[in-house]
């Protein structure tokens, strides 16, 4: 599926901004599951600074600075991406979980492996026995990870609320699991609580999904949103290389074609869109407008000379 996004943020100050320094995770990740076939960033006012380099996730993030007063920032992010349907977990799929919690249990010597960052607690996310009591009925003993997994999704799809007004950005994931509503981000948080307390590996996923109008209604521009979700590390049978498995306990189902992933990290503290350091502004508006819309597959020839433009 070939995905166009684009991501507007706007900010109003009051009194204006004398300096300013932000970094901004906004463009899509390039990989075997996505290809990322065109991405722009405009900013204006002109940023005196400007930079972009690859964190320890291998997300890509544009770092931007002003030293002139300034009462006004937008940010306009723009990409296409071409996405595919994820593969299916072969062997991994059938590893009990407790199996793979014994994996990532410390032990003395033992080889490194990059999803051990995932197993402990993070910002946004501590290890609480509240997560493990949830999760216990869908972990129930010698069930396959995955399988597991996908239940944990679903039981939050359907018991949990999906409210905007309930929490802020930094309300705990305890307290929006206690209250049983949230949104994205707070249910991605709680579930990576839940496989963490349970000593498994979980990480944060940040990206958008192709909303579909109501019948009869046009897609409005703007209209569309930021999303989150959940990834599972399901690591590979008899030494066969592991993977990460994506859950949205949103939607209740696996991301699929129609997700496009912006960045990955321990919790929202890592891939937050934008954040900065400002110096005035006591005072801002932010404004946010997210479109994801479908584009017809151009011929092989145009796409092969965008991507060489």
């Amino acid at each position: 599926m070939l995905l166009r996004v684009t991501h507007e943020t706007r900010y109003a100050y009051s009194p204006a901004v004398e300096t300013a320094q932000h970094m901004a995770h906004l463009k899509p990740l390039d990989d075997r599951h996505q290809t990322l076939l065109t991405h722009s960033l405009e900013i204006s006012p002109q940023p005196t600074q400007r930079s972009e380099s690859v964190d320890v996730y291998g997300n890509t993030r544009a770092f931007f600075a002003f030293d002139s007063t300034h009462d006004a920032l937008s940010v306009v992010a723009s990409s296409l991406v071409r996405t595919c349907a994820p593969p299916a977990p072969a062997s991994a799929s059938l590893l009990p979980w407790e199996d793979v919690r014994r994996r990532y249990t410390y032990r003395k010597h033992a080889a490194y492996d990059p999803a051990w960052e995932f197993v402990f607690a993070s910002t946004y996310v501590p290890r609480h026995d509240d997560f493990a009591a949830y999760a216990r009925p869908s972990f129930v003993p010698g069930r396959p990870l995955f399988e597991a997994a996908m239940d944990l999704t679903r039981r939050m799809y359907a018991e949990f609320i999906y409210d905007g007004d309930s929490t802020q950005i930094n309300t705990p994931a305890v307290e929006a699991l206690a209250q049983r509503r949230g949104v994205c981000q707070d249910f991605a948080h709680i579930m990576i609580g839940c496989l963490r307390t349970l000593g498994l590996p979980a990480r944060y996923v940040s990206g958008y999904m192709l909303t579909q109008p109501p019948p009869g209604q046009d897609r409005l521009i703007g209209a569309d949103a930021s999303h989150a979700w959940a990834s599972v590390y399901l690591p590979g049978a008899d030494g066969a290389p592991g993977m990460w498995t994506d859950f949205d306990p949103t939607n209740g189902r696996q991301p699929g074609e129609d997700y496009v992933v912006l960045a990955v990290g321990r919790d929202f503290a890592d891939v937050s869109p934008m954040r900065g350091v400002l110096h005035g502004g006591a005072r801002h508006t932010l404004g946010v407008a997210v479109t994801v819309e479908p584009v017809d597959e151009p011929e092989d020839d145009a796409v092969e000379a965008d991507d060489a433009a």
